[in-house]
């Protein structure tokens, strides 16, 4: 029933706001030239690797060693824009049309974090990650990681229709709100390097 909604909700968001994705598109095609899409390897159900979609809100600016430069400063004013109402993340929805995706679930990280999560951490990887999640709803990049990976697993342990109805008119609240974008002093988040024992 789930993927059922979820293809069915993705694919009716997509016809409906198929101008809007495409004046996203030549908004970032112009500034910041191709490609228009950002698409990096995260892990889905059981730790599996898909390509996740989003549209691109940074330049790939180097310092003089070949670094990537902060995110802070490669974030263009039309990325913080797109950010501050989750428009960047409007792509996924293919992603769910795809089944690598759920429109709710736990966020699928970075593919490097893998080997840090603790045994109760990496049963966030049980579900479907999700478009939004119940952390998200609660704190999203506002909140420490610990509390994160503790609202994630609270998701996967009590996952059902009506939370995820819940989820996603919280999610619609926040977007409208613009809260919870940043972690103080980062541009989104910072890198997660393990929990402590």
């Amino acid at each position: 029933m789930k993927r059922l909604f979820d293809f069915s909700v993705a694919l009716l968001l997509l016809v409906a706001l198929w101008p809007l994705l495409l004046l996203l598109a030549v908004m970032v095609r112009l500034h910041l030239g191709s490609p228009v899409l950002f698409r990096q390897l995260r892990p889905g159900l059981h730790g599996h690797p898909f390509y996740i979609c989003k549209f691109r809100t940074m330049t790939d600016a180097c310092d003089v060693d070949g670094v990537l430069r902060a995110d802070a400063e490669r974030l263009t004013p039309p990325g913080r824009f797109m950010r501050r109402f989750s428009l960047d993340e409007l792509p996924q929805l293919f992603n769910v049309l795809r089944g690598d995706l759920s429109l709710v679930g736990p966020r699928p990280l970075l593919m490097e974090y893998l080997p840090l999560y603790s045994a109760g951490q990496a049963r966030r990887h049980e579900v479907r990650p999700g478009i939004t999640g119940w952390a998200q709803v609660n704190g999203r990049n506002a909140i420490s990681w610990d509390e994160r990976f503790r609202l994630d697993v609270w998701y996967v342990e009590h996952h059902s229709f009506l939370l995820d109805m819940k989820i996603l008119w919280m999610t619609l609240l926040k977007v409208l709100r613009s809260e919870g974008v940043s972690q103080k002093g980062h541009a989104t988040m910072e890198k997660f390097r393990g929990s402590a024992p």
